[in-house]
């Protein structure tokens, strides 16, 4: 069963768990040819499709390049709206502020998206999107001099924080920060009371291993852990999930709580069609929204079903919504990465 929320003073800033109610979805509309080349238009009809999928639940913001926001219209239909805010790429959940709740009001918390510590580029657009999403909504911003994506955290709404070392304690985004000085900072601006880090993975992929292709909340106390597949060789990514279901073993949540972990088995990347080294073929990277949840299908029918199963059994009553991304996951990133929530009551 879902968690709630530990109730808090009303004046206390708090960062909400995915499966809380949502104002709205945003997504991006992917602009860049440089990064995409010839899968541009593959993955924005996959973009497409993903938001009007998700706009069955919930209201949808795309944004857009103010000269693609005619197209990106006509792709999407008239459920989803599309909103003229410059943009690179698709990775709404790094680029689109990190929104906490205090005193009643929603604000979003810059982590000064770079890129992925200068990994990419150039995502000069995609740097000012943050700012342009808050001044467009009228929200306050809660500026910090932690350089971090939306990807990089994980929290079970009641005030306990999943992080990796490898995103954040970082020379390309932290050069010289202790990982005791960026937990300090992010207890003050997201509200959180404990967080919990994982090692990961360094530099074998775009974002140093977030942790939302690692491991999610459920409920308060429970989550959903990454597992290779049976028979898989061991590597980095087993490696480090092997050293998360250690560090959830041995430690509590914020309430002292301890922790249920449940593997999510990966597909069987031989019976995965189209994927290469960089695609992620993670379950782990599902998104949770209003009475729904959206789960990558990746066509090994078995696991496909197992993962949805297991989502179905940890969010009772919600409808288990199966989407086909190989263009999104050849690019590195899942369902959750290209989407981004924003708490409240939708309109």
């Amino acid at each position: 069963m879902t968690g709630s929320p530990k109730p808090a003073a009303a004046t206390a800033r708090r960062l909400g768990a995915e499966w809380e109610s949502h104002a709205r979805t945003y997504l991006s509309w992917p602009a860049s040819a440089s990064i995409w080349g010839a899968d541009l238009p593959a993955v924005r009809e996959e973009i497409s499709g993903l938001a009007k999928t998700i706009a069955d639940f919930e209201p949808v913001v795309l944004l857009a390049r103010p000269e693609h926001a005619d197209a990106a219209q006509r792709a999407c239909g008239d459920t989803v709206e599309v909103v003229p805010i410059p943009v690179d790429d698709l990775w709404a959940r790094d680029t689109v502020p990190v929104f906490v709740e205090e005193a009643g009001k929603v604000a979003g918390v810059d982590f000064n998206f770079s890129g992925w510590g200068g990994k990419q580029n150039p995502h000069d657009r995609d740097k000012a999107v943050a700012r342009s999403v808050l001044d467009k909504y009228g929200l306050a911003r809660t500026g910090t001099w932690i350089t971090a994506e939306g990807g990089s955290f994980e929290t079970d709404g009641a005030g306990t924080l999943l992080v990796t070392e490898s995103s954040l304690v970082n020379d390309n985004r932290n050069k010289g920060r202790t990982r005791q000085a960026i937990e300090d900072e992010l207890k003050k601006v997201l509200g959180v009371r404990k967080v919990i880090w994982f090692a990961g993975v360094r530099g074998e992929d775009i974002t140093d291993a977030h942790v939302d292709c690692l491991a999610r909340f459920t409920a308060s106390g429970v989550v959903l852990l990454d597992k290779a597949a049976p028979g898989t060789p061991p590597d980095s990514w087993s490696r480090a999930a092997a050293q998360a279901k250690s560090v959830l073993a041995n430690t509590t949540d914020a309430d002292g709580k301890p922790f249920e972990v449940i593997d999510l088995v990966q597909p069987d990347p031989d019976k995965v069609g189209g994927h290469d080294e960089d695609s992620v073929i993670s379950y782990v990277n599902f998104y949770v929204a209003n009475e729904s949840v959206f789960v990558p299908e990746f066509g090994d029918t078995r696991a496909d079903g197992r993962a949805q199963q297991v989502l179905r059994e940890h969010f009772p009553g919600r409808e288990i919504v199966p989407v086909k991304i190989p263009t999104i996951a050849s690019g590195g990133g899942g369902i959750h990465c290209a989407t981004h929530d924003q708490p409240g009551q939708p309109s």
